[in-house]
């Protein structure tokens, strides 16, 4: 064996073992998801979490004046292992009904709240929208410069009243609305200008075109290139394009539709922290267990683990 080829055996050895020990891109993935387990009790909803093979979870139902609970679900989880990936705010903090507006930016402030005292990576909710009919539908307005500039002050507004010290504030992608891909998601963190302002990474809510439906894979990539280091959680779910005279992504679950989920993994095991990938809008059990197997299926064959 001459200097070159031991040189190259030791090399590709030390590459194999790396991608056995570690995964082909770096960490074990957290994975999680709803549970459907009917009890209140921390200790035992952290423990069905573990059952499934989950290792994040949703925040559990509790309120920010209960600090006992909020003690106890921090405790039981830790146990466990099942870091608390989320708390969601899901309102629209744009609402065009200036009271309904008022509430819904007290209601993310608590949220924010919640998630820092319990241990959450964030606090998510969507920039919300200028639609007066539904809190999450598109309007023109809502790829505005109107637009972006209230979504800045509306984030400085609730990060600067909770001043978080573990937990991000983040927002989620929405193809109709401000941030809707990379580049405008880039321009909101620079405008936010806020350590506590991150990312939720949603790739499905990226695909608003044919192109980026066809090419999600080299989407994924620039996602996580740009974006990858403010990234604190990640959902999962998957899009098919359902046959019309018109453009038409569908949600379906995991391994139903086109996402390159092998990107999409191999680039959140790269990530500098390991940030939960999270199974959602699924109606049934069995859907998730199905969901689950292909994430775990896909993960398998590039090496990539779970936590």
């Amino acid at each position: 064996m001459t200097r070159r080829t031991f040189t190259a055996a030791v090399a590709g050895a030390a590459a194999a073992m790396g991608q056995t020990a570690m995964g082909q891109t770096g960490r074990p993935v957290r994975l999680g998801g709803p549970i459907f387990l009917k009890s209140t009790d921390p200790a035992e909803l952290a423990r069905e979490h573990r059952r499934l093979g989950y290792s994040a979870a949703y925040c559990p139902p509790v309120e920010l004046t209960d600090k006992d609970r909020i003690a106890a679900i921090a405790k039981a989880y830790a146990a466990e292992n099942v870091v608390i990936a989320e708390v969601g705010a899901w309102v629209n903090m744009l609402d065009p009904d200036a009271d309904k507006r008022r509430k819904n930016l007290a209601y993310v402030t608590d949220r924010l709240a919640l998630a820092d005292l319990v241990g959450a990576r964030n606090c998510v909710d969507i920039a919300g929208s200028y639609n007066p009919d539904y809190w999450y539908g598109a309007h023109p307005r809502n790829l505005s410069k109107e637009f972006l500039d209230a979504t800045v002050e509306n984030c400085r507004h609730i990060i600067d009243a909770v001043k978080p010290t573990r937990a991000l504030f983040t927002i989620e992608m929405m193809p109709w609305s401000i941030p809707n891909g990379p580049d405008s998601y880039l321009q909101l963190i620079k405008a936010v200008d806020r350590k506590a302002f991150g990312v939720h990474m949603d790739v499905c809510n990226a695909v608003n075109s044919p192109e980026r439906f066809y090419n999600n894979g080299a989407l994924i990539d620039e996602l996580f290139r740009k974006l990858g280091r403010w990234i604190a959680s990640c959902h999962a779910k998957d899009l098919a394009w359902i046959p019309e005279y018109n453009v038409h992504f569908l949600e379906v679950a995991p391994g139903k539709g086109v996402m390159d989920y092998q990107a999409y993994l191999r680039n959140i095991a790269a990530l500098p922290v390991d940030a939960p990938l999270m199974l959602e809008h699924l109606k049934t059990p069995e859907e998730y267990d199905g969901g689950r197997a292909y994430i775990r299926k896909s993960a398998a064959e590039i090496g990539v683990t779970f936590a």
